[in-house]
């Protein structure tokens, strides 16, 4: 995703907390300090990525409901008991939103992984979604025919920093050349389309994604395969820390996935993973 500035996402998230404000007549805190846990009395704050890319919000406009975490939102506040109507939008930077100190958002949706170093600055819900890690190449690079782990470890690999998609591209594929890090997976498909890199290494659902709309040939070589017994990477609702809303947000997203909702939106917004063999 394109470099997101920390202060388009802070002056974004205070004017919206500004409006509400004025429309409501209460004082909207900075922060989810209040003893509701809220942000703002009677509504629910969510934020989400500036831009936020399909298949997670699609056409950039969470309030649409439409993309698959605009919808897990919209469903986990209908458990909490807001409507549509009171649900409100901000704009925040995916480092920013996991970084010590006080946030401008009740709940935060931007495919976080959960990590228990994450865990020690910000509060976690239970994961709403499990993916796998993916590599992803073009028919003109040399790591196109590819099928195995093996046939790519003397490839150039490249992954965003500071992300799942990275280590485990250094865990599992091991290549002979030192992982290349990218800003942004914008950056790293970039760098892909001039032939910088032979392959990279994104989650699922971005190589879907990547593949049918960003390269004109670009192909999906394959899974990294799951580690001792590891499900995949969970993605989890970010709360700000030690929030008193963690408990029921957790509920709610356990509720979704027993009554079946978390599998429906999956298969409505995401694409299967029957297109994506292990690899081995």
């Amino acid at each position: 995703m394109p470099p997101r500035t920390r202060i388009a996402a802070i002056a974004l998230a205070a004017a919206a907390a500004l409006t509400l404000a004025a429309c409501s007549g209460g004082t909207g805190s900075s922060s989810s300090s209040g003893s509701d846990g809220y942000v703002t009395k009677g509504k629910l704050t969510i934020a989400t990525s500036q831009p936020a890319y399909a298949p997670w919000v699609e056409d950039n406009k969470p309030q649409s409901g439409k993309g698959f975490e605009a919808a897990v939102a919209y469903a986990v506040a209908d458990k909490l008991g807001f409507s549509k109507s009171d649900v409100v939008w901000v704009r925040d930077d995916f480092d920013k939103s996991i970084a010590p100190g006080p946030k401008d958002f009740d709940l935060n949706l931007q495919q976080f992984s959960i990590t228990d170093e994450r865990k020690k600055a910000v509060d976690f819900s239970s994961p709403y979604y499990t993916t796998s890690q993916v590599v992803i190449t073009t028919a003109t690079s040399k790591a196109a025919d590819a099928t195995s782990l093996a046939d790519l470890k003397d490839d150039l690999i490249g992954a965003m920093t500071g992300t799942t998609s990275y280590s485990d591209a250094v865990a599992d594929i091991a290549p002979t050349q030192q992982v290349q890090v990218f800003n942004s997976n914008d950056d790293a498909v970039t760098a892909l389309k001039a032939g910088q890199v032979d392959a990279i290494v994104v989650d699922l659902p971005t190589g879907f994604y990547v593949t049918s709309a960003e390269l004109d040939d670009g192909k999906i070589t394959g899974q990294l395969p799951a580690v001792k017994g590891d499900t995949g990477d969970q993605f989890g609702i970010v709360l700000p820390k030690d929030s008193a809303l963690t408990k029921k947000v957790s509920a709610a997203v356990d509720a979704l996935r027993a009554d079946g909702t978390l599998a429906s939106l999956e298969k409505k917004w995401l694409n299967s993973q029957g297109n994506a063999p292990i690899l081995k």
